[in-house]
């Protein structure tokens, strides 16, 4: 059987978990749930499977050397640098353009966190087998509480490994998301997907046409230089970006789905990293990182510092986070707009 080609995106501006989380070393980067980077970890889940081919990242140009140093040895790993940020279906673009036309692609954010490897590499192998009957498959993620902040799909008919998407539905309100969770037909859009390369691109052709037109210059005008790939700048940023759900996903008569309960998390605010963290907390839920943390009388509390001493007393559902000379203290509910805050925004 061919491999799988795994590309890991990394983008984003590092301000959701901001103080920690920088521009100059965003999330994917930071070993905030176990000793490697959420990016090493995206790396190392395919490295010991010989079912998968090296990974293609693709970065902008910021992060490169980052990059590189984090992938270390990886032998045949290539690094594609976007000459500018257009979402994430030309990124996926550019990847699908350099593969091999029959080469099943595992599309993977760089910055989240999945507990259970083995569940992940086996939706993959059932992901991978409908992408190469030129399904484009997106991994549906098993909800565990109706969230609001996550785009939902919804089950259709059964397939081979999965189900054919009745539906992508945007970010709820609280009632429909309860309601979604009831029904037992919905699961969350994890943003990972398996596409047959050569397929992607007509898929592309046809919805987006400037845009693949697009993707192809600047890939036909790049150049290579070692282990990375610049695609030509000119032609690239051209582009209207567009996300691949909308570019693609939620146009063609392909889309399928592959269930997965993998422990999945996308480490979106602050909240998510104490969920992440919940087997490390003590019997009142709290979660204490770095340097001195004493909280007296508190539950449901992460406190992060990289020095300081943090006190609390009485807190309830709070994350406090020192970083540098930085201090950040916000409740579960607020953790969905550090984002825009000054601090975050003005970096």
């Amino acid at each position: 059987m061919t491999a799988i080609y795994p590309v890991i995106l990394c983008g984003g501006s590092g301000t959701r978990l901001w103080p920690l989380s920088r521009k100059s070393l965003p999330k994917p980067f930071l070993p905030l749930v176990s000793a490697e980077t959420l990016f090493e970890q995206a790396v190392r889940r395919g490295a010991e499977d010989d079912r998968f081919a090296a990974p293609m990242v693709v970065a902008g140009a910021a992060h490169g050397d980052l990059i590189m140093a984090q992938l270390g040895d990886a032998p045949g790993a290539r690094l594609v640098v976007e000459p500018a940020a257009r979402n994430t279906a030309p990124a996926i673009a550019l990847a699908a353009a350099l593969l091999p036309e029959e080469a099943v692609m595992l599309v993977c954010p760089s910055d989240h966190h999945i507990a259970d490897s083995a569940v992940f590499r086996a939706a993959a192998m059932a992901a991978a087998e409908l992408a190469r009957q030129d399904y484009l498959v997106a991994f549906g993620i098993a909800p565990e509480r109706p969230e609001t902040g996550y785009g939902y799909l919804e089950r259709g008919e059964p397939l081979a490994g999965g189900f054919a998407i009745a539906r992508f539905v945007e970010k709820p309100d609280l009632a429909r998301a309860q309601e979604y969770l009831a029904s037992g037909r919905f699961c969350w859009n994890g943003g990972i997907f398996a596409f047959r390369a050569g397929h992607l691109l007509d898929e592309l052709a046809a919805h987006r046409p400037d845009m693949a037109r697009l993707v192809k210059k600047a890939v036909d005008e790049g150049c290579e230089e070692g282990a990375r790939f610049y695609p030509a700048a000119e032609p690239f940023a051209a582009i209207a970006g567009d996300s691949i759900d909308y570019a693609v996903m939620e146009n063609t008569t392909r889309a399928a789905m592959v269930p997965a309960s993998m422990g999945w998390s996308d480490i979106g605010n602050w909240a998510a990293l104490s969920d992440a963290l919940a087997g490390t907390a003590d019997a009142q839920g709290n979660v204490g990182r770095g340097g001195p943390v004493d909280l007296n009388r508190c539950r449901g509390v992460l406190a992060l510092t990289d020095g300081p001493r943090i006190s609390a007393v009485g807190l309830e559902d709070v994350c406090i986070i020192v970083c540098g000379n930085e201090v950040l203290v916000t409740t579960r509910d607020g953790a969905q707009a550090v984002g825009k805050l000054p601090g975050a925004v003005n970096q």
